[in-house]
């Protein structure tokens, strides 16, 4: 039986075309293959929602896209339920509330659409594979897995971009953006600045194949 290829996808932040043209410059295949996001859909870049609603669409077609929570997503679910608000702008959100028009809704409420409020609230922290874990951030050093806080998992970079602790398996992250994969005996770095001008990477497993595209 043929392996499953695994496709783990970078900090889209906004960038939809380039997304769209990475899932299909990749040839994932919905009924075989699985597809992993490490988090930041939104933010900063100019289609947020139009990420989100290409991701749905993939996941109405496929049980294996998993869907991380990156320290983006954290800010907007607390300015959705009123806490740091200002945060949540000052880090690029104004560009999330002007893709889904927040200027023509009277309801805050009704800012996003069901299938939004689904996926904004079925986001998850990790994932665990054979030999890797993935993660939005990374992991606090020197603590077990399982101990991990959220804020760890999405907020870390240098204590743990600059470790040299082994974690039990490789680190598949995110978050800080890199020109390239930034590779070390214990972490793999997939955030190459999409929404900064660089490229938008995925990384497919077993084959530790980079695919990318440019803006």
């Amino acid at each position: 039986m043929e392996e499953q290829k695994i496709f783990i996808i970078g900090d889209v932040h906004g960038c939809s075309e380039m997304l769209k043209r990475l899932v299909e410059k990749i040839g994932w295949d919905p009924g075989k293959d699985r597809l992993i996001f490490v988090g930041d859909y939104i933010d900063r870049g100019e289609n947020s929602k139009g990420v989100v609603d290409f991701i749905v669409s993939l996941q109405e077609i496929s049980p294996d896209v998993t869907c991380l929570i990156g320290n983006h997503e954290t800010l907007f679910l607390d300015y959705l339920n009123g806490v740091d608000r200002k945060l949540f702008l000052l880090n690029g959100g104004m560009n999330t509330l002007e893709s889904y028009e927040f200027h023509k809704i009277e309801n805050e409420d009704n800012l996003l659409p069901p299938s939004h409020k689904k996926f904004f609230n079925s986001l998850e922290s990790m994932v665990e594979l054979q030999g890797y874990y993935v993660v939005h951030a990374g992991f606090k050093p020197g603590v077990p897995i399982e101990k991990q806080t959220l804020e760890d998992m999405v907020w870390i970079r240098d204590s743990f971009i600059y470790s040299e602790h082994d974690f039990g398996k490789k680190v598949i992250f995110g978050h800080t953006p890199f020109y390239e994969p930034f590779i070390m005996d214990n972490k793999i770095g997939i955030d190459t600045g999409a929404v900064y001008g660089n490229r938008l990477t995925c990384l497919e497993l077993p084959e530790f194949r980079f695919h990318w595209v440019e803006p």
